[in-house]
């Protein structure tokens, strides 16, 4: 049996695609840059289709020789507009399926209460499902509510607020009741679901075996990890006001959070419980299980997939730039690519490629920057304050890059082993900025080139660049400096 996964650089999808190969299934995704998944260990094991939802020309052909497609996408990374672009990626995603004779549909959705007050973000969710269910594809639709595990976006929210947090100011949605559930028994549903006999158009409702608020999970995790933590309620925090409150105190952005805490208003329980009659041999696990078995996959650093893997994260900053290839071949000038600006530093390292590629691979999250760790972090607060992600983000492996994984502000975007590291800003910045180091080596030692790319958005982008061309001098000098001493020491 064939099957497509959408949502592959997702929290969800990253972790399903490796299931679904051990058991034997062939799987081929849909990525719009596959390039974010090239080093994760099941990139040369599925068959990649280059698309986007979004581009309904871009999806023809998908489907050929699928049994069954998972849609698991969502547009949080579109901003204000998400739930346009929710309908839109759902009428071409169902469209070019039912041309293309697909038999069925999983797709994972969203629980909440079927009302006039749903929240915007619970709404786009079921209007998705409804989407799907409106052609002649047989769809299996699981609406889900918290998903605790390792690196999921609500995990990680509560994670953050509660071991930063000694005393919480809470509004009132901290009071809404949900059944969190966690991401193992979601991947049991998931894939069980392929072979079980279920009627058409069927929507299942799952949860774990707890139905709590949001403050009873944060005071569950506090007494887990032995904390004392104090909430005082208060009526007069917003949407708007939390979402800033979690951006600030959390590694997750405003702009994505928004949406989210909206939906906290609306209760996430299960009230159908036909999921358990269908799917008897999955066994629910209780929320302190979950959130145990998460630290450890934490403290373990076996964290499969995170909520920052996702171009939801990236602030909409998601396509590579293929002229820094062709920078590195010296077959165009600097200058004449969209007025790209830079800094280059060369410096000789008597150390092998693969010791300094080691060493240059540890940069960032809790490691630091080697070199003016309080300039990065003041960038990184000039950074939230204009809505950004900050450095908060960390990284997912202490030792280890992933290209497409998330590094503090930045993105890796390419990685090619004891040769080369490319990561992309994803700061708020007038322009599109990286950051690369290229190793080479010669007869006795190897040269590291440091270049920082930025290629301005019109006058404004100048003006950044320039302004801060002394800050840059100092910082990246420093920075190939302490590298150099480091990896020799």
């Amino acid at each position: 049996m064939k099957i497509l996964v959408t949502g592959a650089t997702g929290y969800v999808g990253g972790r399903l695609i490796p299931k679904l190969l051990e058991l034997g299934f062939e799987v081929r995704i849909l990525a719009r840059n596959p390039d974010r998944i090239k080093n994760r260990p099941w990139y040369s094991k599925v068959e990649i289709f280059t698309g986007n939802v979004l581009n309904k020309d871009s999806l023809h052909g998908l489907f050929k020789n699928i049994d069954i497609a998972f849609y698991l996408i969502h547009s949080l990374s579109q901003g204000k507009n998400f739930d346009e672009a929710d309908v839109n990626a759902a009428h071409n995603f169902v469209e070019i399926a039912e041309l293309e004779k697909l038999n069925k549909i999983i797709y994972l959705g969203g629980l909440g209460e079927v009302s006039d007050n749903l929240s915007k973000h619970l709404l786009s969710r079921q209007q998705t499902g409804e989407i799907l269910r409106s052609s002649e594809i047989d769809v299996t639709e699981f609406r889900s509510g918290v998903i605790v595990g390792s690196g999921s976006l609500s995990f990680e929210i509560i994670r953050n607020l509660t071991e930063r947090l000694p005393i919480m100011i809470c509004p009132k949605w901290v009071y809404t009741k949900t059944q969190p559930i966690s991401i193992e028994n979601v991947l049991e549903y998931l894939i069980h679901s392929i072979s079980t006999k279920i009627p058409k158009n069927h929507v299942f409702e799952i949860g774990g075996e707890d139905v709590l608020s949001y403050g009873d999970m944060i005071k569950r995790y506090a007494l887990i990890r032995r904390l004392r933590r104090l909430l005082i309620p208060v009526p007069v925090l917003t949407p708007k006001l939390s979402s800033y409150w979690i951006h600030w105190t959390t590694p997750v952005s405003a702009k994505i959070t928004r949406p989210l805490v909206e939906g906290l208003k609306n209760e996430s329980i299960v009230y159908d419980t036909k999921a358990q009659e269908y799917f008897p041999q999955i066994s629910l696990i209780n929320y302190d299980d979950a959130v145990k078995l998460a630290l450890s996959n934490i403290d373990d650093q076996d964290v499969e997939t995170s909520w920052s893997d996702s171009l939801s994260s990236s602030n909409g900053q998601d396509v590579p730039i293929e002229s820094i290839s062709m920078i590195n071949d010296k077959q165009i000038d600097y200058n004449e690519i969209s007025g790209m600006v830079h800094d280059k530093k060369l410096i000789n390292i008597d150390k092998s490629s693969s010791d300094i590629f080691k060493f240059l691979s540890t940069l960032g999250g809790e490691n630091g920057w080697l070199y003016g760790n309080i300039l990065w972090k003041i960038r990184g607060y000039i950074d939230l304050l204009f809505g950004g992600v900050g450095l908060r983000r960390g990284r997912r492996d202490s030792l280890v890059l992933y290209q497409g994984d998330a590094l503090d502000f930045w993105r890796i975007e390419k990685v090619i082993d004891n040769k080369l590291i490319r990561l992309k800003a994803e700061m708020k910045v007038p322009g599109k900025a990286w950051l690369q180091y290229d190793i080479v080596e010669n007869e006795h030692n190897c040269t590291l080139t440091q270049t920082a790319f930025f290629a301005p958005k019109g006058l404004l982008g100048l003006i950044y660049w320039y302004s801060l061309f002394p800050i840059h001098i100092i910082i990246f000098n420093g920075l190939i400096k302490s590298i150099k001493n480091k990896i020799e020491e």
